[in-house]
């Protein structure tokens, strides 16, 4: 066992998980991620331009599904959960690619978040580049 404790959380217009687009860049909402103020100096280097992968927990997920018909479509086939990008699953941790647009001490505003509001933050890295850009 171990614990992943929450850096902070999501706020988004995104309130129903059935109403929110499948991936970001489908519709995603720009939002704000908020942070702890306790990790206010891991934000130090953020700017606007940047992309960023943000790890979410989806604390809403059903965590006993190991397969799902991807998209939800009935006429697709039954498919393992570790080969969709379906929040219910296991560990229910999210993925979202977006672009830093604002940062305000400890808020963050992103664009293309498919993330429901309070969702709950557990990181954020960097998008890499070629292995010349690291």
């Amino acid at each position: 066992m171990f614990e992943i404790s929450p850096v902070g959380v999501v706020s988004s217009p995104l309130t129903d998980a059935a109403a929110a687009p499948k991936q970001g860049d489908e519709g995603g909402p720009d939002a704000w991620l908020e942070f702890d103020p306790s990790v206010a100096a891991a934000l130090a280097d953020l700017a606007p331009g940047q992309e960023v992968l943000v790890l979410t927990w989806f604390d809403r997920a059903a965590r006993d599904v190991l397969a799902v018909r991807p998209r939800g479509a009935a006429d697709r086939p039954l498919t393992g959960v570790f080969s969709t990008r379906s929040p219910d699953r296991p560990n229910p941790i999210g993925l979202h690619r977006v672009t830093v647009l604002e940062v305000d001490g400890p808020r963050v505003k992103v664009n293309n978040l498919e993330a429901l509001d309070r969702t709950p933050i557990v990181d954020v890295k960097p998008v890499l580049g070629g292995v010349s850009e690291r």
